[in-house]
């Protein structure tokens, strides 16, 4: 892949202060959501910085109070994929654009040196491929993370089904299946988080960073430096619903787990199984049998089906209705097409994970 011109990159932010290099999503007021340029820049300058000797460490940040990721600009995709259905577009950008996010995602976890993402706001779907795959992951009080996929049609990506079935127990199928959030504390005790830092701290804890870290003892700085600045992460939600999860959602059919949920007669289980029916049928079918796949394979292999499955998801119906739904008009009432668990074909949804007819996912460096 060619360097990205990053002088022309106004949405992605790059400095190297001391031996950090630091990186900084600047889409504010999109809550810092990636396109295709920005996965591209972010690609470019961690191969740039890997072979640097100027680098000892990566940070990487979101820009403004509200967001370190929002996620993916699913809105772009689903505008250019309209336009592919109607012949209007020859749909590069369903190829394009996750083809390069998942190369970026392989990048962050195969990166060589330390990297630091500061999931400070709304982190979710591609905000979580952005951190969770790096070497240090500082949430804050402000952390809010999920990846809400179902509801807008799609299933957990960038790197999801690698990540979430190796949590502990099922909350992983939990979180894929509902888009369940989690704050500070339930991040740190699952694992998806690394450390806990106040949100007010961080600029003082970048300019530490920057003026300690060294060549040879980047690693050994970092641990030093997160564990003066750790702080209690506050209390756990998530993780104290363990057994119910454990017990709900260990099953490979959906049915099975709402037939599960229902018969708790809790009220976790009433609302999980409340939230999970509002969710597309064939995407919970797609990010189960995903999330059980996900578990044998590795890294490269789950990127791989990832791909897969964004090709024949965005050639299907529910993503276009999910979007529009969610993030167009906000109704919130959506028209899933089947519209019930039982009207999924389950061959439609073997057919979701062939290799595309244009070509698998590739990773040339």
């Amino acid at each position: 892949m060619e360097l990205v011109d990053l002088s022309s990159i106004e949405t992605v932010k790059t400095a190297i202060e001391g031996a950090i290099g630091i990186i900084t999503l600047n889409r504010p007021k999109a809550l810092n959501a990636l396109d295709q340029p920005m996965c591209l820049a972010i690609d470019a300058t961690l191969k740039a910085w890997a072979k640097d000797d100027r680098v000892a460490a990566v940070i990487i940040r979101g820009a403004g109070d509200r967001a370190f990721c929002a996620g993916g600009d699913v809105r772009a995709v689903r505008e250019d994929g309209i336009a592919w259905k109607r012949g209007k577009s020859d749909g590069s950008m369903i190829r394009d654009f996750f083809r390069d996010e998942y190369r970026m995602n392989r990048r962050i976890r195969t990166f060589p040196k330390p990297y630091l993402a500061l999931i400070d706001g709304i982190t979710m779907g591609g905000g979580v491929g952005l951190s969770v795959h790096g070497t240090y992951r500082v949430a804050t009080e402000r952390t809010l993370l999920a990846m809400p996929e179902t509801a807008i049609g799609l299933f957990p990506d960038v790197g999801a089904s690698y990540v979430l079935p190796r949590l502990t127990g099922e909350v992983g199928i939990y979180l894929a299946l509902t888009g369940g959030r989690l704050k500070a504390a339930d991040a740190l005790a699952l694992g998806i988080a690394t450390h806990a830092v106040p949100s007010g701290r961080l600029n003082e804890l970048v300019a530490e960073l920057v003026a300690s870290i060294g060549q040879a003892e980047a690693r050994a700085v970092i641990d030093r430096v997160l564990g003066c600045y750790m702080a209690d992460a506050g209390r756990r939600e998530l993780v104290d619903q363990r057994s119910i999860i454990d017990r709900c959602f260990g099953f490979d059919k959906v049915e099975d787990i709402l037939a599960a949920l229902d018969s708790d007669r809790g009220d976790f289980a009433a609302v999980t199984a409340a939230a999970i029916r509002t969710m597309s049928p064939t995407s919970l079918k797609l990010t189960l049998k995903q999330m059980r796949l996900g578990r044998t394979l590795d890294f490269d292999a789950c990127l791989r089906m990832e791909y897969r499955l964004t090709q024949s998801v965005l050639a299907g119906h529910d993503f276009y209705e999910g979007v529009r739904t969610v993030l167009v008009d906000k109704d919130h009432a959506p028209k899933w097409y089947p519209g019930t668990l039982d009207a999924v074909d389950d061959s439609a949804v073997e057919n979701h994970f062939r290799v595309p007819l244009q070509g698998d996912l590739s990773f040339p460096d």
